[in-house]
């Protein structure tokens, strides 16, 4: 199950990087030869697409490795440590691209005149788009069928760059239809832009920064717990629930209560009874732990 999962990662990923090591090479051709500044900041993005592809790549294949001596509950956490990676690589591109398109307004507003781009740099943007929307949708729709946040993580980081490209579309396509004064569009749209993705990679630290710190799963999730225990029956106020997530899996640990008289071999077939239909609801490779008490009177 295990393998199955990183080989479905590994090989959205291969593609996702293979797709932009491409846009990469086009972008900056198109960049140069199209005289646009902002098609040459997308580049810089895409290739931020692959530090983050190559991230994955490294970072799942030490995740997926099994419990060992050291290592009781697995290395989940290793994907959750590349998750923050992503989310950080993210930040610093929003704030690359706010800064840059914050210089370009400030200066044309002074006076300056922008580079009118070619329409290749244009048609070179919907390229983009398109590849990196087709590449977000199949990214994030196979992260939430096998539960990778880092492949969650990722597609957005896919998003990230067409919503860049977008920008690079609006502000080239205005400068080279609109004429001269409407250049400023593709900074300020720039500017746009990198908030989305300063916001999108701030989600994702605080998300893995929270597992990193064993946060409880949401209040929602936790009662939902409770009420497959007290379905099982045979036990009796289930409580002191502690709940985390390692990676793409959760550990639950819960107290129960049993009546006084009744053998501790009926309690432990009720307690792994309490177990399996907690790994059936949220996958084979969850930890549960169950504590047996007799109840108080």
């Amino acid at each position: 199950m295990i393998q199955e999962r990183e080989k479905q990662i590994y090989i959205i990923t291969v593609v996702g990087l293979i797709i932009n090591i491409f846009l990469v090479a086009l972008k900056l051709i198109a960049g140069f030869v199209g005289h646009s500044h902002a098609m040459v900041a997308d580049a810089a993005h895409s290739l931020s697409d692959l530090i983050t592809d190559f991230i994955v790549l490294i970072f799942v294949k030490l995740s997926s490795r099994p419990s060992d001596g050291d290592h009781a509950y697995g290395h989940g956490k290793f994907e959750t440590l590349a998750t923050s990676i992503v989310g950080f690589v993210l930040l610093l591109v929003g704030l690359a691209i706010f800064w840059d398109g914050t210089k370009l307004v400030t200066a044309y507003f002074k006076g300056s005149t922008l580079y009118e781009p070619k329409m290749i740099a244009f048609w070179v943007a919907l390229i983009s788009i398109f590849l990196k929307e087709a590449l977000y949708w199949w990214t994030y729709i196979k992260g939430r069928v096998i539960k990778s946040s880092v492949l969650m993580a990722n597609a957005w980081h896919h998003r990230t760059d067409a919503f860049s490209s977008v920008a690079a579309a609006i502000g080239i396509g205005g400068a080279i239809f609109l004429g001269e004064k409407w250049r400023v569009l593709d900074p300020m749209m720039a500017i746009a832009v990198s908030l989305f993705i300063i916001y999108i990679a701030v989600k994702f630290i605080k998300s893995s920064i929270d597992e990193l710190l064993e946060k409880s799963l949401p209040p929602k999730v936790q009662e939902e717990i409770m009420e497959l225990i007290r379905a099982v029956h045979g036990v009796n106020d289930p409580h002191a629930l502690k709940t985390r997530k390692i990676g793409s899996n959760i550990a639950i640990e819960v107290h129960l209560r049993f009546e006084p008289s009744m053998s501790v071999k009926a309690a432990h077939d009720i307690a792994t009874e309490v177990e399996d239909k907690l790994k059936t609801r949220y996958g084979s490779e969850t930890h549960v732990i169950t504590h047996i008490e007799t109840l108080k009177y």
